[in-house]
């Protein structure tokens, strides 16, 4: 048997520590989604709706909540935007042109439109599927 030091507590109370921590970090992991789930919007584009809810802010009724999985190569055509919403890539890097500017997101990314100001087109110029998540903020 081999005897217990200082060192070998302190390792063993580290790892105990560290095990939960392990277990929050993986399950933070983004959503994946199945190929034929959601409803597809365009070639290799796919909208998943995922819960909707009536607005306590003044200027909304309602907020929804979808994600848009964009596969690589894959693009959304340019649209003029129907209501405000916020929009936060969960998972790999789209190519954006709003308003004719073009600019790129990554992971954790969080950029918004506006309603009727704004049109909007992405690509997926990566290697990995792109999630981008977003919030519509609807006045009716």
């Amino acid at each position: 048997m081999q005897a217990i030091n200082r060192r070998s507590t302190l390792a063993l109370g580290i790892t105990a520590a560290a095990t939960p921590l392990v277990a929050l970090a993986t399950s933070a992991a983004a959503q994946t989604y199945k190929p034929d789930e959601g409803k597809e919007i365009g070639p290799g584009v796919r909208v998943v709706d995922l819960g909707e809810r009536d607005s306590v802010i003044p200027a909304y009724k309602m907020v929804k909540l979808r994600d848009v999985v964009i596969q690589p190569g894959a693009k959304t055509p340019d649209n003029v935007m129907k209501n405000d919403m916020l929009c936060h890539l969960t998972e790999g890097e789209l190519s954006v042109v709003q308003n004719g500017k073009e600019f790129t997101v990554k992971k954790g990314d969080v950029w918004t439109c506006a309603t009727a100001n704004t049109t909007e087109g992405t690509q997926n110029k990566g290697d990995a599927v792109a999630i981008m998540r977003v919030i519509d903020l609807m006045t009716s």
